[in-house]
């Protein structure tokens, strides 16, 4: 069945079109709608982790119908900085990459370098698998980071854990990447060119992925 455009958020809006909808499984496919080009869903999106994807040229992307990649906030935050990938004309420039982009907060590193962070209420700090020294990635300082690379989608930082926790770390996760989604909120200087993202958290427990929704 096809369904009505969803309601505008605070970002560049329209920016959900549902096209089309299963009335037995609930599958969706639709448009969304950014500001470099409509973004057919679902969608393949890949991974430029540093700014750059593996094995293949922007410009082959793009040929290929790609119409959305990643950046890596915490990788792109580290090195090259976001100082520089902003004097290169933002993200864009610096990828030569004329349509979408988003870049994830950071917080997925918290598992992937799990050896070299800490959690804390301030947020997450890092210990360096450059040169050693320690980084804080805090709310803030995300979306300060993705700011300044000037993606068209940017997510909240949130309190990542892996997919196999349970027990209280589970909860405790869930709340504070609630608290800190109202700390991304205050710090974003681009509401109106970049549409952030919340996450839900709860791990694998729906009664929690639920609240945090709600």
């Amino acid at each position: 069945k096809m369904a009505a455009p969803t309601a505008a958020g605070p970002g560049p809006a329209p920016l959900l079109r549902i096209g089309a909808e299963c009335g037995r499984s609930r599958a969706r496919a639709g448009e969304l709608r950014l500001p470099h080009g409509p973004v057919p869903c679902p969608v393949f999106m890949p991974v430029g982790t540093r700014g750059t994807t593996k094995g293949i040229t922007a410009a082959q992307l793009a040929a290929l119908g790609c119409r959305i990649c990643l950046g890596n906030t915490y990788h792109l935050g580290t090195r090259p900085g976001p100082e520089l990938v902003q004097r290169a004309g933002g993200l864009h420039g610096f990828m030569d990459w004329p349509h979408n982009l988003l870049t994830d907060s950071g917080g997925f590193q918290m598992v992937s370098l799990v050896e070299l962070s800490e959690v804390t209420e301030e947020g997450v700090r890092f210990r360096s698998p450059y040169g050693g020294e320690e980084i804080l990635l805090s709310p803030e300082r995300s979306i300060e980071i993705q700011n300044a690379l000037g993606a068209d989608i940017v997510m909240q930082l949130d309190d990542v854990v892996s997919s196999t926790t349970t027990g209280p770390r589970v909860e405790e996760a869930m709340h504070r990447s609630v608290r800190w989604l109202d700390r991304c909120i205050a710090a974003n200087r681009r509401p109106q060119q970049q549409n952030l993202f919340a996450i839900v958290q709860g791990g694998l427990d729906p009664a929690l992925r639920t609240q945090c929704l709600e």
